[in-house]
């Protein structure tokens, strides 16, 4: 009978440390929470965000072959090619989103967790923008000036994907929740998003064309910040809304 409690006594210091161990929080993630978590698993995987990149350098060095080196041609098709390579490299990328998240697990934890869906699907989007959008906007300029545009259309044109890259990441998120678990799963993305995706395309063009053509690009810049903030508002809150549907 006085052996249970003295074995008990003993038992208890062991058992504290791995009861801190367990419940103390990481500060950095408590702040970052996914967003950090994304960050950190693509410092340690590169091809994943690298790849899409590369794609988008590779398809803008093929059109110069294709067409010819007619600066007044290549000047003319470029807001259109460089749109166009940028949201056929994000599309790479946006389909796996929640896929990983579905395979160990981590989905059913930010479903049940304490921390609103909608929150970390922004978390999700920016990581994801951070990674294969803002990447894309810093080498626009670089690509028009490439094709012979002015800089100030060049400027133009990065401005104009500063504010369209952020709607693809959304609607791709959408698409990826939508069509999470599906067999063809990112064949089906691309049937969702590439229709979404066309009037920020369409108005992102414009913006560069009218700063081509000696007019002002603020209408169509104007239209694709109208985009942006309706997407902002409405797309995490559906995509969270697909992720319950899917784990349902």
């Amino acid at each position: 009978m006085s052996a249970a409690p003295s074995l008990r006594k003993r038992a208890a210091p062991l058992a504290e440390p791995v009861r801190g161990r367990a419940t103390a929080p990481s500060g950095r993630d408590a702040r970052l929470g996914v967003l950090g978590r994304d960050l950190r698993v693509a410092a340690r995987q590169r091809v994943g965000w690298l790849l899409p990149l590369a794609f988008f350098l590779a398809a803008l060095s093929l059109f110069p072959l294709g067409l010819g080196a007619e600066p007044a041609l290549l000047r003319r098709v470029a807001p259109g090619v460089v749109w166009a390579c940028a949201l056929l490299s994000m599309l790479l990328a946006l389909h796996a989103m929640f896929t990983s998240d579905l395979a160990d697990g981590s989905l059913e934890q930010m479903l049940v967790g304490q921390r609103p869906l909608v929150r970390l699907v922004g978390e999700r989007v920016l990581a994801q923008w951070l990674l294969g959008g803002a990447p894309l906007v810093l080498l626009s300029p670089l690509a028009g000036l490439a094709f012979g545009l002015p800089p100030d259309a060049a400027g133009v044109l990065g401005l104009s994907l500063l504010l369209g890259t952020p709607v693809m990441a959304l609607l791709g998120a959408l698409g990826a929740a939508l069509s999470l678990g599906l067999r063809h799963g990112s064949a089906l993305v691309y049937l969702l998003v590439l229709p979404l995706a066309m009037p920020t395309l369409v108005f992102g063009s414009g913006a560069v064309l009218a700063a081509l053509n000696g007019e002002p690009a603020q209408a169509a810049l104007s239209l694709q910040g109208a985009l942006l903030i309706l997407t902002a508002l409405g797309a995490p809150p559906l995509t969270a809304a697909a992720l319950r549907i899917a784990m349902e």
